[in-house]
């Protein structure tokens, strides 16, 4: 017979992901070899990371400005905009995809483009890493 599993020091719980939270969030700017348009500040506040390190969710800002994004084959996220407009430039199409208040989008794994932000941002966002397939 095997022995129960020890249960965690402290149960999952519930977290909040305040639009506007009270904590000091992490600062950057999109890197200089990547920037279209501009030097906006980003300010992110991580209000929850999975401990297996493949979720991870909260707030995001940003300024007006225009940078390109490659994402990983095993990185997607959701957003949904709470303030302002974005539009996401599809390289391998030519196309471009408008975002505003109130509307939501998903960043597939493997994607290759620009994020270009017109009106200042504010967004929940979910991002999803799986774990890279085992070198054979």
């Amino acid at each position: 017979m095997t022995a129960p599993a020890s249960a965690p020091a402290f149960p999952p719980a519930i977290v909040l992901i305040d639009n506007h939270p009270a904590t000091a969030p992490a600062v950057d700017h999109p890197r200089a070899d990547r920037r279209l348009s501009g030097c906006p500040r980003r300010e992110t506040w991580t209000a929850f990371e999975a401990p297996q390190g493949d979720l991870s969710a909260g707030v995001w800002t940003c300024e007006p400005g225009h940078w390109r994004i490659v994402f990983p084959p095993h990185k997607d996220e959701y957003f949904f905009v709470l303030e302002g407009r974005l539009r996401l430039h599809d390289a391998a199409r030519g196309t471009a995809t408008e975002v505003q208040a109130g509307q939501g989008a998903v960043i597939p794994g493997g994607f290759e483009g620009s994020f270009e932000v017109i009106e200042t941002v504010r967004k929940h966002f979910v991002v999803v890493e799986r774990p890279l397939p085992a070198a054979d």
